[in-house]
């Protein structure tokens, strides 16, 4: 199992896009889920990013919504750095 931790970024956005969007409830709650016990399950398409994001990865919580976290694959924690719309993350 992996220990996810979020930062107050994420907990800031994702109150704010479940309070705009409810129904999305479900399928954050599921991709948290799949993080914890396999990031590098297919249906996440976890992904290095570059750019001005370099060194962090995306997760995909539905085809618009992504997930970007810090991964430390040596102690097994996943960090929770931003959610939200692909055009909000990448900004």
């Amino acid at each position: 199992m992996w220990r996810l931790g979020r930062t107050q970024t994420f907990i800031r956005t994702a109150r704010r896009l479940l309070k705009r969007s409810p129904n999305l409830r479900r399928a954050v709650g599921a991709a948290l889920e799949l993080l914890e016990i396999d990031p590098h399950h297919p249906h996440l398409k976890l992904h290095r990013l570059h750019g001005h994001l370099d060194g962090l990865w995306a997760a995909r919580v539905n085809p618009n919504i992504r997930l970007i976290l810090n991964v430390d694959h040596e102690e097994h924690e996943i960090i929770l750095i931003d959610i939200g719309s692909h055009d909000d993350v990448y900004r």
